[in-house]
């Protein structure tokens, strides 16, 4: 099965004075720029994600998405969507 290759999606973020000078020392140390330094580190983040530990914590932590909508509900989502 072949994985879709999405395109590289820019951001910008405001880290505060503290955050940049310590990722900078850190990005200096791996001799690297911070920019490449936080990519690398939300790449290895993302690569990480695994759905079913996510659910598995939504599960545990707000049990009410698993209430079930009744008809009403259901509708009104279904409208809200435009399906």
């Amino acid at each position: 099965m072949e994985t879709a290759v999405l395109p590289r999606k820019r951001k910008v973020i405001d880290l505060n004075g503290n955050t940049f000078r310590s990722l900078s020392v850190l990005a200096a140390s791996k001799g690297t720029n911070l920019k490449n330094f936080i990519e690398g580190i939300l790449d290895r983040v993302a690569e990480d994600y695994d759905d079913n530990n996510i659910y598995a914590w939504l599960v545990k932590n707000r049990p009410e998405g698993q209430v079930k909508l009744n008809e009403k509900e259901k509708k009104d989502f279904e409208t809200w969507l435009g399906i």
